[in-house]
């Protein structure tokens, strides 16, 4: 599966009132491995960036001034996520301004009916309810490092939440099957061991903590009625499962 973990910072909170987005951030993740594949563009507004959004991003409007519109990067961010699973935090955001952005635009389209949605807030609530979901608190949650965090920006929030969201997901943010030495990955690979080597002691258990095993058997198949394990050592196998 090609997910595409994503982030946007705006001139304000509000498309219907004309907002606009002047950030994009993105980065691949592929059957829950990140690629080092991403997207990253600052885009000029044609307006006014509100000063309480300037307050968060720290993006500002002289800055945007020689930045390309909208309309001149549309094409090709669509081409980058056309097709994936989009990652968003708080996904309706996102998506409201996307949808606003192409919709201004003579090829018009809507962001669902290419790509799927995975909104990482609504899945922060429902397996921590009651709690702080917002992505400072995730990342303190999850051990994710967010300390280069004191704005905030699309490609370094879209980074730090596919940490968040592999680690929320199952655990596993890097996996290299590649038992060579040159790996691009950056994760360690596997190190075979040599078919020479010394084999390993064989410590086999005493008398008295054989019959200590027996007596805790004993006692869980009088309070359960059925011990597993002496399945096991009578037939060699489970019967019931």
């Amino acid at each position: 599966m090609r997910q595409i973990v994503l982030d946007t910072e705006t001139t304000g909170i509000d498309p219907s009132q004309g907002h606009r987005i002047i950030e994009i951030g993105c980065v691949e993740v592929v059957e829950r491995q990140l690629t080092g594949r991403h997207y990253h563009v600052y885009v000029n507004p044609e307006r006014e960036i509100e000063a309480e959004a300037i307050a968060v991003h720290g993006i500002t409007n002289d800055f945007l001034t020689d930045k390309p519109v909208f309309r001149d990067v549309a094409e090709e961010f669509f081409k980058f996520i056309d097709g994936a699973e989009l990652v968003i935090h708080n996904a309706a955001f996102d998506i409201g301004f996307m949808d606003a952005e192409f919709a201004r635009l003579k090829n018009k389209r809507v962001t669902r009916s290419f790509c799927g949605v995975v909104d990482t807030l609504a899945l922060a609530r429902a397996k921590h309810p009651g709690q702080k979901n917002n992505l400072d608190a995730l990342c303190k949650r999850y051990g994710v490092d967010n300390s280069s965090r004191e704005l905030h920006g699309a490609l370094l929030d879209a980074e730090i939440l596919a940490d968040v969201y592999l680690l929320m997901t199952g655990g596993q943010t890097a996996l290299s099957l590649d038992a060579g030495s040159d790996n691009a990955s950056g994760v360690e690979a596997i190190r075979r061991l040599s078919a020479g080597r010394r084999p390993l002691r064989v410590v086999r258990a005493r008398q008295d903590e054989m019959d200590a095993h027996t007596t805790m058997l004993e006692v869980i198949e009088k309070a359960s009625g059925q011990v597993l394990w002496r399945q096991i050592e009578q037939n060699g196998e489970l019967t019931d499962h």
